[in-house]
């Protein structure tokens, strides 16, 4: 049973690892620009891939004023960055240099595999759920009223709990990935007051502008397009919050 659960998930995740790059450009009707369109962003990624010995990415501009930015591929050879009409007008050269960055960290720790392979998990546990709920129901041996009483109960606990156990061990692995990125983007530059000073500026106006986006590809972005902050939902939440992540870069919850 726990083979198949995670072989179902594997296949099902493969499929999205694959082509998330895809899914997630034209979800957002992302444009490709070339180096004449956009000189000020084509430099300064050339410039950082060349340093840490990436390929050049696509690069793309998402016909929205929310500011915000991703990065997305199965690996290095094929990744794409994107970022928006809202931030590429919003960001000094010093702060936008800071977001690529922190893309291109995440290119270069391969966190569209880390984060497939815990969706796979994720998945894999969740189904594993399901399968015990109903081999207990149906399976053999035993008084089937006692079944249904006891294990009965213990599996439906079993399938409400799993998936969210699976689901807040997928998010905490989002979060962690973004702490990771922000420490790469900071490293690359050698700014990382520039990397802060943008996340505060992304984070205030993405809430007067906010991003229509899907939970499914929530996590890719920079700063959370889904609102909802503070205790409890930071839990449940792809990022963590903006005040540590500003004071993991600076020593200071506000810049």
């Amino acid at each position: 049973g726990m083979v198949l659960a995670f072989v179902i998930a594997a296949v099902m995740n493969f499929a999205s690892y694959f082509f998330s790059d895809k899914i997630a450009l034209s979800m957002y009707r992302a444009q490709p620009v070339t180096r004449e369109q956009l000189p000020r962003v084509y430099q300064v990624v050339e410039r950082m891939t060349q340093r840490i010995g990436l390929p050049m990415p696509k690069i793309y501009v998402i016909p929205t004023d929310s500011p915000n930015a991703f990065a997305t591929g199965r690996n290095p050879q094929h990744a794409s960055v994107a970022a928006t009409r809202g931030i590429l007008n919003l960001l000094d050269d010093e702060e936008l240099e800071g977001v690529l960055a922190h893309e291109l960290g995440h290119v270069r720790n391969r966190d569209i595999l880390t984060s497939s392979v815990a969706a796979t998990l994720a998945g894999a546990i969740t189904l594993l759920a399901r399968m015990g709920f109903w081999a207990s129901l149906f399976g053999g041996g035993g008084d089937s009223r006692d079944r249904r009483d006891g294990g009965g109960f213990t599996a439906l606990l079993m399938i409400i709990l799993a998936p969210i156990a699976a689901m807040l061990i997928q998010l905490a692995v989002s979060r962690s990935r973004e702490y990771e990125a922000d420490a790469s983007g900071a490293k690359l530059t050698g700014n990382p007051y520039a990397l802060a000073r943008a996340l505060q500026k992304l984070d205030a106006y993405s809430k007067r502008v906010p991003m229509i986006a899907t939970p499914s590809t929530a996590h890719l972005f920079i700063v959370a397009p889904l609102l909802g902050s503070g205790g409890f939902a930071n839990l449940f939440s792809t990022h963590p919050p903006m005040a540590k992540r500003i004071e993991r870069l600076t020593g200071h919850t506000q810049i």
